[in-house]
């Protein structure tokens, strides 16, 4: 379906999967990072997520080099249990300045996604935190009109930034 559509597939935890159909990418928690092998995914060529629910978790993820670097949860959601308390937009807020001052590969500061309960009301608020994506699932897969609300995050992060950037 990624070639079909011209999408760049994502497998979530299963990086072995991830190899085996030549995934774009593979998005791995905390727990998976111990078990992954890693230099299998980079050579071949499988882009990286990690993600991060606190200062530790960030400050971690960076030594290994990630594509981007997943912030969460922001909000509380439903699409899983989380182990830890929502973020929430004050500490995004602080993850995505500290990530700012980081170097990746020719400049400072890896590509971010805010993770966890955004929806049209609240994308706007996290998306100024200075975030380059968001992440979205009940927004889309409950939505009445799909093609509105894709549309609505668009105009979100298409338009002029309130935040910290």
């Amino acid at each position: 379906m990624g070639e079909q559509y011209n999408a760049q597939v994502f497998i979530n935890d299963y990086w072995q999967l991830a190899i085996q159909y030549g995934a774009f990418g593979v998005h791995l928690g905390q727990e998976d990072i111990e078990t992954a092998e890693l230099s299998l995914l980079a050579e071949n060529n499988i882009a990286l997520g990690l993600s991060t629910h606190g200062y530790y978790e960030l400050l971690r993820v960076v030594q290994i080099h990630p594509s981007y670097i997943a912030l969460g949860h922001i909000f509380p959601t439903t699409t899983k249990a989380m182990p830890s308390r929502p973020q929430g937009l004050v500490r995004l807020a602080l993850y995505q300045q500290l990530i700012d001052s980081i170097p990746y590969a020719d400049k400072l500061g890896y590509p971010t996604v805010a993770i966890g309960g955004i929806d049209l009301q609240t994308a706007k608020p996290v998306w100024d935190c200075g975030v380059t994506s968001l992440a979205v699932v009940r927004a889309l897969t409950l939505a009445e009109d799909t093609q509105h609300v894709i549309d609505e995050f668009s105009n979100i992060m298409m338009g002029e930034r309130d935040g910290l950037r």
